[in-house]
């Protein structure tokens, strides 16, 4: 199973692909906040993928209509409540301002 790694708290855990970013951060036992239950409405869950990006699933419309909303998105830019892991190794980095 892939290992996810939390920045910048440096937490490390196998998830299940399938697994949303939100769900396995969560699990490890970090905190991001999830003000609309993970319907890729708030926005809160905002992260920066920093390795692993291809390996996640796909964007969907109501993510990219949100990160469009949103101040300091990247192209590293995903919400964590709508990205799901896949069969690779993914870092994440939890924005200081949340």
């Amino acid at each position: 199973m892939p290992t996810l790694t939390i920045l910048p708290s440096g937490i490390t855990s196998t998830v299940a692909p399938g697994t949303t970013l939100l769900a396995a951060i969560l699990a490890a036992g970090d905190k991001l906040i999830s003000k609309c239950g993970g319907e890729a409405k708030c926005g809160a869950c905002h992260v920066f993928i920093n390795e692993g990006r291809k390996s996640l699933s796909k964007p969907t419309k109501p993510e990219h209509a949100k990160l469009d909303e949103l101040v300091g998105v990247s192209s590293k830019s995903r919400l964590a409540c709508q990205a799901q892991m896949g069969e690779e190794d993914v870092t994440v980095e939890i924005l200081s301002f949340m």
